[in-house]
């Protein structure tokens, strides 16, 4: 996000979902693309019906995003059990995103590790870095914070705000394919969990052979699914 977003509020601080938020559309590139031209019409697809969904997305109240991020928050504790031990990255909300923050803090008081993602160079995986709320953050790329000292971790569970959601849980993102690239990078595959509300469902996003499904979806209205 910079400067000329038009929807950056003035004093607000975002950090970034793990392949998200920072996600520009055009960086994502399959490196073999089964099909060049189809690969193109999808990109173009994509483009269009992202924007339709962010709009829709921005037009719900926040206090109906409030109650819906609250159930959301139930269906994670659902799907992921107790979460003393594990590593979990997040994301601050972006967009209209659900928020998640509250459920942040809960984690900790439960024995769980928050972790944040960080962008290290255009076109490469992300690392995550361990992060307490309060901890320090500072500006990474594109002025998104980050934290500033944590170490880098492999999280066991990844939460995923989802553009778009289809059937087979490929999710529409942002457009710059670091979501895929992080996680065929990772040693082992998280529990990668989509998050979103019922209306960001979808028939298709036509998934090509780069997509990688995330493991379950997590909305207002229904449990892991």
């Amino acid at each position: 996000m910079t400067a000329d977003d038009p929807d950056e509020k003035p004093g607000a601080t975002y950090a970034s979902p793990p392949c998200f938020m920072h996600e520009v559309e055009g960086l994502a590139e399959p490196t073999n693309p089964a099909d060049p031209v189809l690969w193109a019409d999808v990109r173009r697809w994509r483009k269009a019906k992202r924007e339709r969904l962010i709009a829709a997305r921005l037009e719900i109240s926040a206090d109906r995003r409030a109650e819906m991020s609250a159930r959301i928050a139930e269906g994670i504790d659902a799907a992921i059990g107790s979460p003393a031990g594990k590593t979990v990255s997040l994301y601050w909300p972006f967009r209209g995103e659900p928020d998640l923050r509250g459920w942040m803090a809960s984690l900790v008081a439960r024995g769980g590790r928050p972790a944040l993602p960080v962008v290290i160079e255009k076109g490469q995986p992300l690392v995550f870095r361990a992060y307490r709320p309060g901890d320090r953050l500072e500006k990474g790329v594109w002025n998104i914070p980050i934290p500033a000292d944590g170490e880098e971790v492999i999280p066991d569970v990844v939460i995923a705000p989802v553009v778009g959601v289809d059937p087979g849980n490929y999710r529409l993102g942002y457009g710059g394919g670091f979501f895929d690239r992080t996680l065929a990078a990772l040693p082992r595959k998280p529990l990668v969990i989509g998050v979103g509300y019922e209306m960001q469902r979808i028939p298709t996003i036509y998934p090509q052979p780069h997509d990688i499904p995330m493991s379950l979806i997590v909305t207002e209205a229904a449990g892991p699914a």
